[in-house]
């Protein structure tokens, strides 16, 4: 379907995104500006940045048609095509697209050439979004066949896909200049000849489209496709926090990062255990805490954990955090002390799994080793027999300490909007995939 002949079609209960959210856009996009350059005069280069006009472009290439239109309805945004710049030389699309920086541009078709899209970017023009539309030359040369446009309205029609019921409208229709099989053949390779050597200018914000598929489809994808950020190349820690009940696999998938990824892994409780070990000060002061099986006050965990995320290695590296914070006046004090995580996740499992990761695991007091009588079963009789169980791994104990996290988790939830919550019931190496992508790609926009 001809993606410019039916935008009735379209839901009407589409997000409109208008001039407040690209001012503040913009205010976001100079910011990160600063970090990356780090001008020495700050001022004149943010008069400059704010003068240039690569604010809010998204560029559509492709044989017609495109959903151009209706992003730019969608979108509140300016849309200029080919047909509304000829005659006009690159300066003057320039002007225009300078006038439209608060509320953004689509360019249509725009460039055709290599040179075009040269000049293009000497002009300081530079696009957030490019999107080609790829369809196979028989689809389209069948599209273009079915065109029929409306001599008075300028509406266009399609044989197939979109014929008026009006026999009025039917009777007038003509059959526009330039779409017979011969001229669309010789316009697609032409366009073929050209695309292959525009994309590489376009090389990290390139995204190709099946065109041969419903037109709403198409527009959908291409909406949610410019509703992305791209990653800032502005300087990124990775701070990571991983929430989950007890035996949600919090510690494996907090060293499956810190190895990959070079993070410091930080486990609270394995902190204050090392603090009590190093017989520092305040090890000294959990130290009573730890004999009568009593929780550690936040406020001696917060100095431990304070002084670990302080070290250089944390500060330069990232770090991943878990077993804190586990209620919200916790994340309250950690967030107030400027230690906020940029990616959290929530690691959901069921009770019946917790209770078989952790009630079924067995200590060889001879060797240290240790068991799972499911997973990894001793190897003789006599070794089983002599196994032993924590008090810890009881189903009464992981029992009352799901229920306090569960208690908490909704809090936690609500007070860290942006995390990620994942199914934990899984291999473990198929969570850490899910985890790594959502720490090496960007947070999905919410769109109501």
């Amino acid at each position: 379907m001809d993606a410019t002949t039916a935008p009735h079609r379209i839901p009407p209960q589409m997000p409109q995104y208008g001039e407040a959210n690209h001012v503040f856009e913009l205010m976001q996009n100079m910011l990160e500006q600063l970090l990356i350059h780090q001008p020495e005069d700050p001022i004149p280069f943010m008069i400059d940045h704010l003068q240039r006009d690569n604010d809010y472009g998204e560029h559509q290439s492709g044989p017609p048609p495109s959903p151009a239109m209706w992003l730019a309805k969608h979108l509140s945004t300016n849309l200029l095509s080919v047909e509304g710049v000829l005659g006009n030389r690159m300066g003057c699309l320039h002007q225009l697209l300078h006038s439209f920086r608060f509320l953004g541009w689509i360019l249509d078709g725009i460039p055709e050439t290599r040179e075009q899209a040269l000049t293009i970017q000497t002009l300081g023009i530079s696009p957030r979004h490019v999107i080609v539309l790829s369809a196979p030359d028989t689809v389209l040369i069948e599209r273009n066949l079915g065109k029929r446009i409306d001599p008075q309205t300028g509406e266009i029609y399609h044989t197939t896909f979109d014929w008026p019921p009006e026999l009025e409208i039917q009777n007038r229709l003509m059959v526009p200049a330039g779409i017979s099989e011969g001229e669309t053949a010789r316009k697609l390779l032409e366009y073929h000849r050209n695309i292959v050597r525009i994309l590489p200018s376009y090389p990290k914000i390139l995204k190709v489209i099946s065109a041969d598929q419903p037109c709403v489809d198409v527009f959908y994808q291409a909406l949610t496709y410019v509703q992305t950020s791209h990653r800032s190349n502005a300087p990124f820690t990775p701070r990571v926090l991983l929430c989950g009940p007890v035996g949600s696999g919090k510690s494996l998938q907090a060293a499956l990062l810190a190895q990959k990824y070079g993070l410091i892994n930080v486990c609270c409780g394995q902190l204050l255990k090392e603090a009590v070990a190093d017989k520092s000060k305040y090890g000294d002061l959990i130290q009573p805490f730890f004999e009568k099986d009593i929780a550690v006050p936040d406020n001696i965990i917060m100095k431990v954990l304070k002084q670990r995320l302080d070290q250089q290695d944390c500060v330069e590296r990232g770090w991943v955090l878990h077993g804190f914070p586990r209620d919200l006046d916790q994340a309250h004090t950690m967030d107030s002390l400027g230690y906020k995580p940029n990616r959290v996740f929530f690691l959901n499992v069921p009770f019946d799994s917790v209770i078989e990761r952790l009630s079924l695991r067995r200590t060889d007091p001879v060797t240290g080793e240790r068991y799972h009588l499911m997973y990894k079963p001793p190897p003789t009789m006599e070794v089983q027999a002599r196994l032993l169980q924590n008090p810890k791994d009881s189903e009464e104990q992981i029992k009352l300490k799901m229920d306090l996290f569960y208690r908490n988790s909704a809090e936690l939830e609500q007070f860290y909007r942006d995390a990620i919550t994942l199914n934990g019931d899984q291999d473990p190496y198929t969570v850490f995939e899910y985890i790594e992508s959502g720490i090496i790609n960007l947070l999905p926009k919410k769109v109501p």
